[in-house]
């Protein structure tokens, strides 16, 4: 069939080609928008980087993201489908939802514990320590212990130190505080203990003589701080779309990723990072992610399943959680899974740089 047996439309749509093509100009397209949940901490490095770095533009993507106190006030709006993504936890809240049928997936790790990046610090208030009623992780026992939320992956994270020490979760006495508020009560002594997200772990350091005494690098490695979840009306009616953000998702963490080293962000891209946090968080101040431990992120988005099981357990001893339901029911990898497939598996920055990679 020759041009003038085209149907019309298709005429046109070739004429209008060839005339860009002459005048260098393509018409404006508009990007699929997706409506995002985050925390607009440290903690959204990820989906800070992707949109810094133009990785969602890339993918044509447009990403609105809304801040939440709490990833518990996510989960209605992820399950009307009000919400397409969002960062949370696996919370007893999620496996609640679950159980009642909404359909809300976990797709990705976006913060992990591997050693040397405990994020979640353990810290006591310094005069329990000089009056010597805390000498030894078991003398934990009995102090007001905080945490963000009943059922939230600190409670976890807190659960696999105490037992570790030979105690329970009911050898505290649990108070249950939002991370800025956990440093004012430390610092008025109406709590002991704080498992808080840095950089307040270190502002109540530095400012209120608190001491650390662990992280989740060391109580729980590799335990699953931080997930990202899908609504399930997003994934069904928009899977091409689903399928880029992920795509963007494994870019931003690879070059997250490059700016790790030795426990800090001081990576081939450290600095990148550092600048990027700086900018779209409240901490402005570039010295603090300079010198704090940063948040372990998978580079290929892996999930420690096993990790997220053991959690869901631990929620169940505490009658967290409201019916039978079972991690699997919670996760969904085909989207990043088939992401990983046409990035292929991560090469950092130094190996690509490498003498061997060179030849």
């Amino acid at each position: 069939m020759n041009f003038l047996q085209q149907g019309p439309y298709v005429r046109l749509a070739l004429r209008s080609a060839v005339l860009w093509c002459v005048l260098g100009v393509w018409p404006a397209f508009a990007l699929d928008k997706i409506n995002m949940a985050g925390s607009g901490t440290s903690s959204d490095a990820i989906i800070f980087i992707a949109e810094k770095m133009g990785f969602f533009h890339d993918e044509d993507l447009s990403v609105e993201v809304t801040t939440f106190d709490s990833g518990v006030k996510m989960i209605v709006p992820l399950g009307t489908g009000d919400l397409d993504v969002a960062t949370s936890s696996g919370t007893a809240a999620l496996y609640n939802a679950v159980a009642r049928g909404i359909d809300i997936k976990i797709v990705a790790s976006s913060g992990s514990a591997p050693p040397h990046y405990g994020h979640n610090i353990l810290i006591i208030r310094k005069d329990l320590i000089d009056t010597g009623r805390y000498k030894h992780p078991t003398d934990i026992k009995g102090l007001k212990v905080s945490m963000p939320s009943p059922g939230s992956s600190a409670t976890a994270t807190l659960n696999s130190y105490l037992i570790k020490n030979g105690l329970s979760f009911k050898d505290i006495d649990p108070v249950y505080l939002s991370y800025p508020n956990q440093v004012a009560a430390l610092a008025s002594g109406k709590i002991d203990v704080g498992l808080t997200a840095e950089p307040q772990a270190s502002q109540a350091i530095k400012n209120f003589g608190a001491v650390r005494i662990s992280s989740d690098d060391v109580m729980d490695p590799y335990h699953e701080a931080s997930v990202t979840l899908m609504s399930g009306k997003f994934m069904q009616k928009r899977p091409d779309a689903a399928r880029r953000f992920m795509r963007a998702f494994l870019k931003a963490a690879r070059f997250y990723n490059d700016g790790l080293a030795d426990g800090l962000l001081k990576g081939p891209r450290g600095e990148d990072v550092v600048a990027i946090l700086t900018e779209f968080t409240t901490t402005k101040d570039p010295n603090v992610y300079r010198t704090i431990s940063p948040q372990g992120v998978d580079p290929d988005g892996h999930l420690n399943v096993a990790g997220l099981q053991r959690d869901l357990e631990f929620y169940k001893t505490q009658n967290w959680i409201e019916a039978d339901v079972d991690v699997q029911q919670a996760i969904d990898l085909r989207f990043g899974e088939a992401a990983l497939r046409e990035l292929g598996p991560y090469i950092s920055a130094e190996q690509v740089h490498s003498p061997r990679a060179e030849h």
